[in-house]
Order: structure tokens, then sequence, then C-alpha cells
């Protein structure tokens, strides 16, 4: 008899994915995306154009070449520059506190604003938000506030050409339009890693692309 893989915080992905679920079904401003692969919502003008162009602006001060867990910048396969921008800023809390309270999570389960700008010719390929738990790095994020939950990316500006987030198992490309907010749970309603949130920043052809994403974990994010 084979044992049942033990998926690290399932149970409390679950109740996360629950109760953000609910939350978002009942807002009338928010809209799902029509795919049963996965639960991914939208909301139009959630932030203003005078923010985008405020976030914009914070984000060319911080943005350094982008990093991932085991993958370095040169594999080319994340090109673009991010950098996190200043939880303390009045500004930037004021921002996350908005994406709190839609999503209906503790602020303390929230990893810091992370903005991110790609120049043409930029790209981050194909990957998942959620940790592999079987990986050195989990280990470190285990302590950090464990599993992340959902996803939430708002777009700042217009893109001349290319740039879309492209969920590549789901077949769907969303255009960056400014002032949108996407969200998506990362896990099942189980509580188990959702394959199909894999996902991708689509080359810029032509143009500019800045975005902010924040990530929720299920416990107080360190």
């Amino acid at each position: 008899m084979t044992k049942t893989a033990i998926i690290p915080d399932k149970d409390a992905l679950a109740r996360v994915g629950a109760t953000v679920r609910k939350r978002l079904e009942a807002d009338p401003k928010v809209y799902k995306i029509p795919t049963e692969k996965a639960e991914i919502y939208a909301i139009g003008k959630f932030l203003t154009g005078a923010e985008c162009t405020r976030l914009q602006r914070m984000i060319d001060v911080v943005a350094q070449p982008s990093k991932l867990f085991d993958t370095d910048y040169s594999s080319g396969f994340r090109t673009s520059y991010s950098g996190n921008v200043d939880s303390r800023d009045p500004f930037i809390q004021g921002i996350s506190r908005r994406i709190d309270d839609l999503l209906g999570m503790k602020a303390e389960c929230g990893e810091t604003i992370q903005g991110q700008r790609y120049m043409a010719g930029q790209q981050f390929k194909a990957h998942n938000d959620w940790f592999y738990t079987d990986q050195d790095y989990w280990k470190v994020e285990r302590k950090r506030g464990g599993q992340r939950s959902w996803t939430t990316m708002a777009f700042l500006n217009p893109v001349e050409k290319g740039g879309q987030t492209q969920f590549t198992d789901i077949g769907i490309n969303i255009d960056p339009k400014p002032g949108v907010l996407l969200m998506w749970n990362n896990s099942l309603p189980d509580g188990s890693p959702n394959p199909a949130t894999i996902h991708a920043g689509m080359p810029v052809e032509e143009g500019v692309k800045y975005i902010i994403t924040k990530w929720y974990r299920t416990r107080r994010w360190t």
C-alpha cells in the first residue's frame, strides 16, 4: 500500500481559498475569468491613473535584475527588473490595505509589494507562484510564512505591443490594462497546489510594462 503524499499547509490553503472565494464572489465589482481549471478573478479601475504613475516612478527607483530561488538572471528565464517597494511608505500601506480588504486577508500574511518593469524583449517564462516543497529553499520559506495561497497583480500602464499575462495551461492571455487588479488562487479547493495556475509574462515587443505583485502566505510572513 502506498502512503498518501503529505502536502504542507494543505488544510490552511483550503480554508483560505474558501474564505477569499466567498468574499470575491459576493463583490459585484469583481468578475471571474471563465475557466474551470483555476480560480482567477479581476477588478477594473482598482488603481487610479495617478496611483499607477506614482507606482511606476517608485519601481524605477528600486528596480534591479529580477531574481529566482534557483535560476540565475543570465539564464534568460526571468529577464525583467524588479524590487520591493517601501512597505513603510503611507502611500504603499494604503494600497496594500485595499488589497487585503478586497480579499479579506490578514495584513500579516501578505508579502511586501513587489514592483516589476519589463522593457522591450524582456519576459518571465512559464512558472508557478507556489513553492516546490521538495526544494531546498522550502526549508526557509516554511519558516517565513509557509506556502503561498493567493497572488494579486496590478497592471500600471498600457503596453504598445506584447506583455500579456498568459496562463499557459488554461490557454488564456490577459492584456495589461492600467488599473486592473488580477487575483488567483494558487491552490485547488482541497488545498493542493494547482498546476493550472502556471503562467508567463509574455515578452514585451514594443514599449514598457509595469506591474505590482503581492503574494499571500498561509501564516504570518516574516
